[in-house]
This record gives C-alpha cells, structure tokens and sequence, in this order.
C-alpha cells in the first residue's frame, strides 16, 4: 500500500512541475501582431531583488531591437527606483546582441534597484534569443 501511494505522489508531483514550467514560459513572451514581441521578466526573474524585492519587467522588442522598457509593479521605494529606472533608456534602440555584451554604471543611491533592473533585461533578452 505504501509504495503505491508513494507512485502516485511522484507521479502529481511530475504532472505538477511539468504544469506549472509551462505557466512560467507562457507567461514570459508574447507576440503581439506578429511583429513586436513582448517579454515579461515577472516568473524569469523572480529570485533577481532590488532593494525591496523583484523588480520585473516588460521589454518590447521589435525586428532584434528593444523599442521600450517598462517597469511592473513592484515594492521598491518610489524617490529611489524614479532613479534606477533612468538606466533603462541605454537599452532602448539596441540590438539585442549588442545588450547581452552593454556595460551599464549602477545609479549611485538607486544601487540595488538598478543592477536589479539591469539584470531583468540582460536575463529578457536572453530569454528572448533562446525563445523567439
């Protein structure tokens, strides 16, 4: 009796991984009218923390270049992520090759929040390159 009940919870427990990866990598990329793909770093990047916690994003990338970054909700403090977000406009009008190799400064009093934010879109457009 044991080592069938243990078969069946090896069994919900493959059924529940194999699920829930394919919410994660449903929820990641979309395709909007199939020119401009859109990569939400919610579930790619959720163990990456800025000073408050997660700092997920949505990278709109057209024709291999990042058109526009925007950022989703999040816990960090406003006056510090207003900051940290300045970084992400170096992204914006790069291929993503040349993104996955850009050198971006950390803002002084935004540390955290901006190598968070840096590492969203670094891990996004990866994810996009293995994915599109």
């Amino acid at each position: 009796m044991n080592k069938l009940h243990f078969s069946h919870s090896a069994i919900f427990t493959a059924a529940a991984v194999i699920l829930l990866s394919s919410f994660i990598a449903a929820d990641a990329i979309l395709t909007k009218d199939g020119k401009t793909t859109v990569v939400n770093t919610t579930s790619l990047t959720s163990n990456v923390r800025g000073f408050r916690g997660p700092t997920p994003l949505k990278i709109y990338i057209k024709s291999n270049k990042i058109q526009k970054i925007e950022t989703l909700p999040n816990q960090e403090s406003p006056k510090f992520f207003a900051k940290a977000k300045a970084v992400l406009a170096q992204f914006e009008g790069k291929s993503v090759s040349k993104v996955e190799k850009l050198n971006v400064d950390a803002k002084t009093g935004a540390t955290f929040s901006t190598k968070a934010l840096i590492q969203n879109v670094k891990q996004g457009v990866k994810y996009y390159k293995e994915h599109k």
